[in-house]
């Protein structure tokens, strides 16, 4: 007999452009997925108006990261793509899932006190609340893994708190999720301050590299790349972080490891010889992935068509697990 696949699920904001970061970092290690698990992708709209935003844009932005997903390799024929606020849930779990969870708890998250640190007394409850949604889009399909990055570890931990106390209280109930962390490209920096992840939110976005920037403005910005005066090429990420970025980023983008990365460049003494290099592999990389997305960004039809497919997916998944924990906390069946 066959066993079943175990469900992979992730999600991301639909706040702008795909960088490299994400590319290599996230979608690589999603897409090498679909044959193996049963994979659920969404698109993190109602995370995304925890901070000021513009609704139109947040629309418009949503069908453009459908796109960049599909074009990154996530084929909408081998896993589901979906949008958060669509599927009815979500919200709805989280709310029994806070109830449960300590204000305490949400108020030691990094995320929260860093955030909360840069708006005052205007954070929104939303974000306080965002760890206890997180864990309800997981818990709701009964994710086995989860595709993260190292700074993502506690809000995964909560997830499991959250979990493992409501199969306590009302008898077993939800998966306990494991993380899945890609060993190759899992954290690619900011080019113009490497000790900062890549963030599409960056201020100065010649620290950022786009799936869709042109060939010319990603030579120009690899080549502007912080590095040191030293011009020796050594992976150490604590001393030379700009240099240790760009071999990341060359590893990640050719499938090479970072100790064949050295080996390929210990015969280099210079700095700009690394950053050509850096970006022809890059531009190797993301060329297929701009064309495809070109080709697909402006029909509306068919993106619509892979978002209700997926919601279609996801909502017989959500409602199954929601008349379960409906009935578990004690709320009178809806005949």
């Amino acid at each position: 007999m066959e066993t079943a696949k175990k469900v992979i699920l992730t999600g991301m904001q639909p706040t702008g452009k795909l960088h490299i970061g994400s590319l290599l970092g996230a979608t690589n290690n999603w897409r090498s997925m679909l044959d193996d698990y049963d994979c659920l992708f969404f698109l993190a709209d109602q995370h995304a108006i925890t901070m000021p935003y513009v609704p139109a844009e947040l629309r418009k932005n949503s069908l453009e990261c459908v796109a960049q997903y599909i074009a990154c390799g996530l084929d909408p024929d081998r896993c589901k793509i979906f949008l958060q606020s669509q599927v009815v849930g979500h919200t709805e779990l989280m709310w029994v899932l806070g109830c449960l969870t300590p204000i305490g708890q949400l108020e030691r998250m990094t995320q929260f006190k860093d955030k909360s640190k840069k708006v005052g007394d205007s954070v929104c409850s939303g974000l306080l609340f965002y760890p206890v949604l997180m864990a309800a889009d997981i818990l709701l399909y009964s994710a086995d893994l989860v595709p993260i990055g190292d700074d993502q570890k506690q809000h995964l931990e909560i997830t499991r708190d959250i979990a493992q106390k409501f199969n306590a209280t009302y008898s077993e109930t939800f998966t306990i999720p494991d993380p899945y962390i890609g060993e190759t490209g899992a954290r690619i920096m900011a080019l113009q301050n490497p000790t900062a992840k890549m963030s599409k939110s960056d201020s100065n976005q010649n620290s950022v590299v786009y799936i869709t920037d042109t060939d010319d403005a990603v030579r120009k910005k690899i080549s502007s790349a912080v590095t040191d005066s030293e011009g020796a090429i050594s992976f150490d990420p604590e001393n030379k972080p700009g240099v240790a970025n760009l071999l990341s980023i060359y590893a990640a983008s050719t499938g090479k490891s970072i100790a064949d990365t050295l080996l390929e460049f210990s015969s280099l003494n210079s700095y700009a010889a690394l950053k050509r290099s850096v970006a022809d592999a890059v531009i190797a990389k993301i060329a297929p992935i701009r064309a495809h997305y070109c080709k697909i960004a402006g029909n509306r039809e068919y993106l619509m068509s892979v978002l209700e497919t997926g919601r279609q997916e996801a909502q017989k998944r959500a409602s199954k697990m929601m008349a379960k924990i409906y009935h578990k906390v004690g709320f009178l069946e809806n005949w």
